[in-house]
């Protein structure tokens, strides 16, 4: 994940209700609702039951068949979340009281797994001030102020290759306490380091995180090994074990969203950043651009007979003596095709020796024994085949997404439903190779949009479709305890966000369960030595995979991976189209016919979900064989899973999950609708989903009782369902809730 500096707002809709096959009226009034992990109650919603009792009781966890497994051959899935503090009253690491609290909370949750990201910044937090948009009158408005996390570096020398030890004993006890509770970790290397004069790296002043120079500094490099040896060859006090012999590990990453041929793709190597110019863009610095460009001309002449780089030289008209440059973003169109691909794969050299040589230090020097991630397709306005080319030569493929980032999406936001094509599902699915693990190590659809109770519901069934290894929520910041407020702090973290928390556990039950069946046919494309190269300079119209021939809906109806690169070239897949795509194993209906039609319903034995706009869902049969709702909110997510792992037709216990949307007190939009003029504060409100609910085709049922729980997780008041001809219904919106308990006596 990389924060913008300049904090952009979210964009959202205001969406007007309508009661559920009926005449339009108006949303349900935000209502306060606040999630209270530090005071949670034990609850009877609690999911924990889906996680291992000890993570890594096994053994470690290692690849078979094309799979992440547990050293005794069992599927392992990751359902999990990052862990971040860029919000105050947050923290990366927390302090131990704090990790007891969020290791219970995260269990209970169902997660099983976190990514331990931006370990390799300072230890000292540092504020960063919020960029907001216009308020009603055009007056300038901000967000609240937010800080950088708090990591392993020591702040307080002028190098950074020492780690604090306070920090460190920090991430000691935090994973001591997640794997205590069956939570695996993710453990990320290079993501956000700065470095410093004593560091021994050139420009040490201008580089800032180094992306794309990480991969051909020799310095930057032999930094990166010192700081992998100084963590992974770490004892941990609590576990007694150093981190390359913790099964509780499941995954290393070698560097975050960083790729040198996305820094080309990108016009990113022009070699003009220096003292006097702003950094508005990234860019290399002369002295990075000369080092690229000698090593260019040595890897030209070490892979050409003299002969043949002798003609290349004066087919590109470059005269003899002199260095072949670099070429930027617009001379690719230009160029003879050989110059093209010639400097292309040069690229793809340095990426994969880099990958080799870090792959190889960590398994041989420093002993992890887990599979490693090299790094993530994560730009999807450029082709991730040139990249793909370099990370398929290793064991883990990883991907990263978001829904209208609100770095890079200054529009009115809209709903992912009424978009399948362009959806995160669809863009994901361009990266997973056949016969390799699959990892989606960041996704998020970010606050404020008011569609988001829509990102999980699609996510975990989706994901579970395909047949995904692993899913990583973008992120979760833990709270300091006695010092957070009840608000939504930050684009991305879902702490505090009631929708996202009620839904954690539905993910948990549908993706670690495999209540989704996956694909009944996995259609694999391929992509020849053209295709590749050419995508790699292809118009952004093109987007998201660059290459003819792919029906974008493939990844919505059968599974969908590469089977190769560099070989025949796909033919055209062909897939039916319409309003409605459904799954082939018939469990999933993504049904989007314009503006505001949007609709999912996933239907399996022990787990039902209807999300999307009410009225249309009705109009179009958008109903379970379990579930029904008669709801005046015009987008919302109604769902029903079985706790006991009894089909829900005889189940006796369980979750009714039932969201909307969520905000903070006294938010405004600006004028546009499309950026928050005033972020708002404590505590957060609830649209709660309101009218009825009702369960059907219960066997045998003679009572059924509705429980709510709070933010808290502390029972309310329960409801006796009634029972009419076509099943047994209740109220819902008062009060306000996410969550319930469904028992049936029969």
């Amino acid at each position: 994940m990389v924060r913008p500096m300049m904090r952009l707002c979210g964009s959202a809709l205001v969406v007007s209700g309508a009661l559920l096959g009926t005449v339009a009226t108006a949303s349900p009034a935000l209502q306060p609702f606040t999630i209270d992990h530090e005071n949670h109650a034990a609850s009877a919603l609690d999911v924990s039951f889906l996680l291992d009792k000890t993570a890594g009781e096994s053994g470690f966890i290692r690849i078979k068949n094309g799979h992440l497994v547990h050293a005794d051959g069992r599927r392992f899935r990751c359902w999990g979340v990052n862990l971040g503090g860029w919000t105050p009253g947050s923290a990366l690491l927390p302090p131990k009281d704090s990790a007891d609290v969020y290791a219970a909370a995260l269990a209970r949750l169902g997660v099983n797994c976190v990514r331990l990201h931006f370990l390799d910044m300072p230890n000292k937090s540092v504020s960063v001030p919020g960029q907001g948009g216009a308020g009603p009158n055009g007056e300038a408005l901000k967000e609240p102020v937010s800080n950088t996390p708090a990591g392993l570096i020591d702040a307080s020398r002028n190098d950074s290759r020492s780690l604090a030890p306070e920090q460190l004993d920090r991430l000691d006890y935090l994973v001591y306490r997640l794997k205590s509770h069956g939570i695996y970790v993710d453990l990320n290397l290079n993501v956000g380091r700065f470095y410093r004069a004593d560091d021994g790296v050139p420009d040490s002043d201008l580089i800032g995180t180094a992306k794309g120079m990480t991969y051909f500094g020799p310095e930057l490099i032999a930094r990166q090994k010192e700081y992998a040896r100084n963590l992974i060859q770490h004892i941990n006090p609590y576990t007694h074990t150093a981190y390359s012999d913790e099964p509780a590990i499941a995954i290393v990453e070698v560097v975050n969203e960083n790729s040198l041929t996305e820094f080309w793709m990108r016009n990113w190597v022009r070699g003009e950043h220096d003292k006097n110019t702003p950094r508005v863009q990234l860019d290399l610095t002369p002295h990075y651009k000369a080092l690229l460009t000698a090593q260019y001309n040595d890897w030209l002449s070490r892979t050409h007979k003299p002969a043949q780089l002798e003609r290349l030289r004066r087919m590109w008209g470059v005269a003899t003596g002199q260095p072949v440059a670099l070429l930027r973003r617009g001379e690719f169109a230009a160029v003879p095709k050989e110059r093209f691909n010639t400097e292309l794969a040069f690229y793809t050299h340095v990426e994969t020796t880099f990958f080799q040589d870090m792959c190889a230090y960590l398994r041989k020097d420093l002993g992890v024994k887990v599979p490693i991630i090299p790094t993530a397709d994560h730009t999807y306005f450029i082709s991730g085949l040139p990249l793909l080319r370099t990370t398929s030569a290793f064991e883990l493929q990883d991907a990263h997404a978001y829904w209208q980032h609100p770095a890079i999406y200054g529009r009115r936001a809209t709903p992912m439903l009424d978009d399948p094509l362009h959806s995160m599902v669809v863009k994901l699915a361009r990266t997973a190779m056949a016969g390799k693990p699959f990892t989606v190590s960041e996704i998020n659809e970010p606050f404020p949009n008011d569609y988001r109770s829509e990102m999980i519901p699609i996510i975990a069934s989706y994901a579970a479709f395909q047949d995904w290894d692993a899913v990583f929520f973008y992120s979760m910041e833990p709270k300091l305890n006695g010092q957070w407020q009840a608000t939504i702090g930050d684009f991305f973290d879902i702490a505090q966000d009631p929708i996202n928390i009620a839904e954690l556990p539905l993910g948990a039950l549908t993706f670690l369960r495999h209540d989704v069946q996956t694909a009944k046919q996995t259609i694999a494309r391929s992509y020849s030595t053209a295709d590749i190269n050419e995508s790699a300079r292809a118009p952004l119209s093109s987007k998201p995979y660059f290459t003819p021939g792919f029906a974008l809906s493939l990844p919505l109806q059968h599974g969908s991976r590469i089977r190769c690169l560099d070989c025949a070239p796909l033919g055209r897949i062909a897939v039916p189209q319409g309003d409605d795509l459904f799954s082939d194993t018939g469990e999933l209906r993504w049904h989007a016919a314009g503006e505001h039609t949007g609709f999912l319903t996933t239907q399996t034995e022990r787990t039902e979900i209807i999300s999307g706009f009410t009225a249309e869902a009705s109009r179009k049969g958008g109903t379970t064989p379990h579930l029904s709702a008669d709801i005046a909110n015009d987008f919302a997510t109604v769902a029903l899973s079985s706790l006991d792992g009894k089909a829900l037709s005889v189940s006796d216990r369980m979750m009714l999950v039932a969201t909307a949307t969520a905000n903070n007190s006294g938010a405004i939009w600006d004028r546009r609708h499309a950026m928050m003029a005033k972020w708002g504060a404590a505590p957060t409100l609830l649209e709660p989903v309101t009218g009825w609910i009702m369960f059907k085709n219960l066997d045998g049922a003679i009572k059924v009782t509705v429980t709510p729980y709070d933010g808290a997780g502390r029972a309310l008041a329960p409801i006796d369902a009634r029972m009419l001809e076509d099943g047994w219904e209740i109220p819902v919106g008062t009060p306000a809730a996410t969550n319930y308990l469904v028992s049936v006596t029969r």
